[in-house]
């Protein structure tokens, strides 16, 4: 009896046992089970999660490129809040500055603007009939050389006295009428126009207008020359072909290039197939959002920041002239990148959409430029075509080398500069030259770094390139010029003058 006892004991203990060892019901199989092929594991604790070598994602040995667009979103929006604190913080301490009533906008200063900007365009007309003397010219030289028989290749003809003095009238003519237009604009804002800003417009068209005309005169020149030599006419490029010379030279042709968003002339462009008004309004949209965007901005944080530099100017002191520099540079950058959005991309491609101007590579990634010479390559692309076509590219093709072309253009842009700020603000203080003639040895110092292997030295030469840009330039001629304005003639603002 007692053994019969002991073996149902025993088995009673092993049924326990077997339901203890029995898998748990989420482990059991069911619709949770692993796919057909791999075999379930029992152990949960052993996963080789080190399977093989790795290395950290901001290494620079790592096997993927890691993207830094949270980065971008976090540096926007901590770039956005402290510029709104620094806003509130304005606000908080002066109050609303913004008054259109309060510049003092004098009479004379508008009608003197309105009429240069209608007188200077007039200049091109000039040109226009100085370039169809100069055609028709040509065309009776190239007719009397055919009708006696003269092969027009020959350059006895044109080593001729007679030939060599109309060319050279021609040129005096151009190069004239072009000085004329700038030198008109340029004497009266400096003398007769008081507001910097009604003085910049004007000071910034006629030196469109001047580029402008000096693009045609050369252009027209070289196809002239092309014109009477025949044989150099397969040298052209081939879209001329569809408006050769003498054919450009006319009214409608020149009205086009005044208009076209570029400086550089050609008898003709790519052109879009149509209008497309739509894109027109918005870019004009964009446009006098952050026009009044960039008003709102330089009236009521940038203007107070200046004032306020005027007394450490004064007393030379250094400490506190690099920190307003630095608190100037945050605003001045953003509404300089507001600038560059409403010219490059919003103006321009308004003007191109219109006039159904089809090259609109006005700027590329100039904020990814890995030296400073790469910048001045691309922001600006209407400027920069036009320095490399009429004075880099013929001083090279004379001999010259290239380090002495490139210093001419940067001296050249440098003086351009100095008119277009020093002659609105009446103080010609050559710092908007020396500048740009700076700009020489900083693109020295960085042209290595551009051609380094690796992106380490492309890093370094944009870092630079952005010290440089943001501290050095712009913040510092604003400073600069502001603190000469003030000193002679005040402030444009009537309040502050009462």
């Amino acid at each position: 009896m007692a053994e019969i006892t002991t073996l149902q004991s025993s088995k009673a203990f092993g049924n326990e046992l077997a339901v203890s060892s029995a898998p748990p019901p989420e482990s059991r199989p069911s619709e949770h089970a692993p796919p057909k092929g791999k075999s379930p594991t029992k152990y949960r604790h052993v996963a080789a999660v080190h399977p093989r070598q790795r290395t950290s994602w901001l290494s620079h040995d790592s096997e993927q490129s890691p993207s830094f667009l949270g980065f971008r979103n976090l540096m926007v929006i901590v770039l956005v809040v402290m510029n709104l604190r620094l806003v509130v913080e304005n606000f908080m301490k002066y109050g609303v500055l913004i008054c259109i009533r309060c510049h003092d906008y004098r009479r004379i200063d508008i009608l003197l603007s309105t009429m240069l900007y209608a007188l200077v365009p007039c200049h091109l007309f000039v040109a226009y009939i100085i370039e169809l003397g100069a055609a028709q010219h040509a065309k009776g030289a190239l007719g009397r050389l055919k009708r006696s028989g003269y092969n027009p290749d020959n350059d006895l003809y044109q080593k001729s006295r007679s030939f060599q003095a109309t060319w050279y009238t021609i040129a005096w003519a151009h190069g004239i009428n072009a000085t004329f237009c700038l030198l008109v604009t340029t004497y009266v804002v400096y003398y007769h126009i008081n507001h910097p800003m009604i003085g910049s417009i004007c000071q910034v068209h006629a030196i469109i207008v001047w580029l402008k005309n000096c693009s045609y005169a050369f252009t027209n020149r070289d196809l002239r020359h092309a014109y009477l030599n025949p044989s150099s006419a397969g040298t052209l490029p081939g879209i001329y072909s569809q408006c050769p010379y003498p054919r450009n030279v006319t009214i409608s042709n020149l009205a086009y290039f005044w208009w076209a968003p570029t400086l550089v002339y050609q008898p003709i462009y790519p052109r879009s197939s149509s209008i497309r008004w739509l894109f027109v309004a918005k870019r004009l949209a964009e446009c006098l959002g952050l026009s009044v965007f960039i008003w709102l901005a330089s009236a009521q944080y940038a203007a107070p920041v200046l004032r306020n530099s005027l007394d450490k100017m004064k007393t030379l002191d250094i400490a506190s002239i690099i920190e307003r520099l630095m608190k100037l540079s945050t605003i001045s950058l953003i509404i300089w990148l507001a600038g560059f959005f409403a010219i490059f991309q919003s103006i321009l491609n308004a003007l191109a959409e219109i006039m159904r101007f089809g090259d609109r590579e006005f700027y590329t990634d100039w904020w990814n430029s890995p030296s400073v010479g790469n910048y001045w390559r691309t922001w600006n692309k209407p400027v920069y075509h036009f320095m490399r076509r009429h004075i880099y590219s013929p001083l090279v093709g004379r001999g010259f080398s290239s380090g002495f072309a490139s210093t001419m253009v940067f001296v050249f842009s440098g003086l351009l500069h100095e008119l277009l700020v020093g002659i609105p603000t009446h103080n010609i203080l050559g710092v908007a030259f020396i500048g740009m003639v700076v700009q020489l040895p900083m693109i020295y110092l960085t042209a290595p770094l551009e051609k380094m292997q690796g992106i380490n030295g492309r890093v370094i030469g944009n870092c630079i390139f952005w010290i440089s840009f943001c501290l050095v330039g712009q913040p510092l001629a604003a400073l600069m010029y502001f603190f000469a304005w003030q000193a002679k003639y005040g402030s444009v603002s009537r309040l502050e003058k009462g």
